[in-house]
């Protein structure tokens, strides 16, 4: 039984082009939260070295379904407008991996009133591995069919901000790869992902902030995707939020700044689509943040994004 799951779930995200596609850039719900691992424009912009780990079950109770942990980090270099970070990222589906290492650089543009625009780039590597040979007690065609391969790849961003407001573009995969070059029957291959994103903090009272977000995925050969958030901040202290996901989900979110340093956050998903409610009990995601601010800065100032 285990190993049909497992064939079931491979089986239909190869056979599906946008859901293969859709999958290849990994999904964050707290992503207002994580930007650096879609925007490396964003290294650098909290003024203080950060530190973000975030782990991602996806469709909790549907074996071989997507599990996710990504670690990144960035700080700016100090006295020069650039940002240095890094993304380390692990992604499994089924059978399938992904692994990945990037470097991020952003150089910053200041204007007036603390407005900001950054420019972002960055490279690294993604290993992609397809153990079929682990479904070939059911279906012998999948004998002999392993991937294991190593492909480099770059990206770049765009971000602009000020105290209340920002809105970003990037593509995090410029360089379209095709896995297994050797089978004439494989369509595994990396394709470029688009992002733009955006959010504002309004002032509900002295004690009230919302800041709504959205942010818009494409990727040829899967539907355009976007995602409505609305978070509440109270007293500086507390996130609660909600968010729609187009196709996938409604999903309920929390943070909590325990400190001036660290943040906690958790987020849950309920799928909307009819089939996947039937076998799963819906995604998890953990979140932790911490900050160390550097010599100068005594108090981190609040960061609403």
């Amino acid at each position: 039984m285990k190993h049909f799951k497992i064939i079931t779930l491979t089986t239909a995200l190869l056979a599906s082009g946008s859901m293969l596609h859709a999958q290849q850039q990994i999904m964050f719900t707290q992503y207002m939260f994580n930007t650096l691992a879609i925007n490396p424009a964003y290294a650098g912009s909290h003024e203080t070295f950060s530190a973000t780990a975030l782990l991602r079950e996806q469709w909790s109770g549907l074996d071989g379904a997507p599990s996710t942990q990504t670690f990144s980090a960035h700080a700016p270099i100090r006295d020069q407008k650039m940002g240095l970070g890094f993304v380390l990222l692990h992604d499994k589906i089924g059978v399938t991996n992904q692994t990945g290492a990037y470097f991020s650089y952003a150089y910053k543009i200041e204007f007036q009133n603390q407005a900001k625009l950054s420019f972002g780039l960055q490279g690294g590597f993604t290993n992609f591995s397809a153990k079929f040979s682990e479904v070939s007690a059911t279906d012998p065609s999948f004998v002999g069919n392993d991937v294991i391969e190593w492909q480099p790849n770059a990206g770049a961003g765009l971000f602009y901000s000020t105290d209340r407001f920002y809105a970003g573009l990037s593509v995090p995969q410029l360089i379209e790869t095709e896995f297994d070059k050797s089978n004439s029957d494989s369509d595994s291959r990396l394709v470029r992902h688009y992002f733009i994103s955006s959010g504002y903090v309004f002032d509900l009272n002295p004690e009230l902030k919302l800041k709504p977000n959205v942010l818009v995925k494409y990727v040829k050969g899967a539907p355009l995707q976007v995602d409505l958030n609305a978070n509440l901040l109270i007293k500086e202290i507390v996130w609660v939020g909600v968010s729609w996901r187009s196709f996938d989900s409604m999903d309920a979110l929390f943070q909590l700044q325990v400190s001036p340093r660290l943040q906690l956050g958790y987020a849950y998903d309920f799928a909307t689509q009819s089939d996947l409610r039937r076998v799963n009990s819906g995604s998890h995601e953990f979140m932790l943040n911490y900050r160390i601010p550097n010599a100068h800065d005594r108090v981190v100032t609040p960061r609403y994004f």
